[in-house]
């Protein structure tokens, strides 16, 4: 299985990349050896209404996600709550590529969602990652499923060092380990069924 996790804070050195590094090693320990990572650090998307995404013409960036997003069998968005909602930069990132030319980004996957943050938040933007890829996978008939369990990254500078490291409470190291074994069998199972050859 391929997986890719998107960091999707546009700070270097951000909680939700120290995250996405912690998840890909829970995962490789699980025996996944396919798991790449992609940070926003180096965003540079165009913001709606500025400029489009080409598929002809991508940046270093744009082709880093799109690849990594394309050749993924799970997607899993690790996103920083800002406000009580998601970074401009996640939301941005689905509207540009929410159209005809990115439309297979949002087929044959299973995603997941991860909202991350300093203090005791993290919920509402995995929520609100969750309804505006749902919509996308369903305005653009596509067959994909999002994994129902999200996970709160809570205080994670304290439970997790700048390279994703883990030296916080063990209910966090635990949590996380569902999160991850839930979100693999999803994965697993929506991987045994085609429903696109089925139907």
């Amino acid at each position: 299985m391929t997986i890719t996790i998107i960091a999707s804070s546009p700070r270097k050195h951000s909680n939700s990349l120290r995250f996405a590094l912690y998840l890909k090693s829970i995962l490789t320990e699980s025996g996944q050896d396919d798991v790449r990572v992609v940070d926003f650090a180096h965003y540079d998307i165009p913001f709606v209404g500025t400029g489009s995404v080409h598929p002809d013409h991508l940046t270093a960036f744009q082709q880093e996600l799109i690849s990594a997003w394309e050749a993924a069998d799970l997607v899993i968005f690790a996103i920083p709550e800002y406000n009580w909602t998601t970074t401009p930069q996640f939301d941005n990132a689905i509207h540009q590529l929410g159209g005809q030319a990115f439309k297979h980004l949002f087929n044959d996957k299973v995603f997941a969602f991860a909202g991350v943050s300093s203090g005791r938040g993290g919920r509402q933007p995995a929520l609100d990652g969750t309804t505006v890829v749902n919509k996308m996978i369903s305005f653009s008939n596509s067959y994909s499923i999002v994994s129902p369990k999200l996970y709160e990254s809570h205080e994670t500078a304290m439970n997790l060092d700048e390279n994703g490291h883990f030296h916080g409470h063990e209910v966090y190291a635990r949590t996380a380990r569902a999160f991850a074994d839930y979100t693999l069998a999803i994965a697993q199972r929506w991987g045994a069924a085609n429903l696109v050859e089925a139907k």
